[in-house]
């Protein structure tokens, strides 16, 4: 991808606290990351926008389904242990 230098102003103790964290060769790649993030949050601001005009805004059962079922792949998850799903495909193979 195509680079091109540009100028933004940025809280000074802010930026100092990345470049510290990151150095000052990654400090270009530390914003890139940051605002593509960004941009992902707003696309994904942007289709619940669409989502609620076209079906309605999300009840509070549906909210509450949804976060139990969170909790149970979590749990689930957290009793495989780390590398488990690795393990599982190294097997299978």
């Amino acid at each position: 991808m195509a680079t091109k230098k540009y100028t933004v102003t940025l809280p000074e103790e802010l930026a100092e606290e990345i470049r510290h964290e990151v150095g000052s060769g990654g400090f270009s790649a530390y914003v890139t990351r940051a605002i593509e993030r960004q941009r992902e949050q707003d696309r994904l601001g942007e289709l619940v926008t669409w989502l609620e005009e076209e079906h309605g805004p999300v009840t509070e059962e549906e909210l509450a389904s949804a976060e139990a079922e969170r909790r149970e792949f979590e749990r689930h998850f957290t009793e495989q242990g780390p590398g488990a799903a690795g393990e599982r495909h190294r097997r299978a193979s």
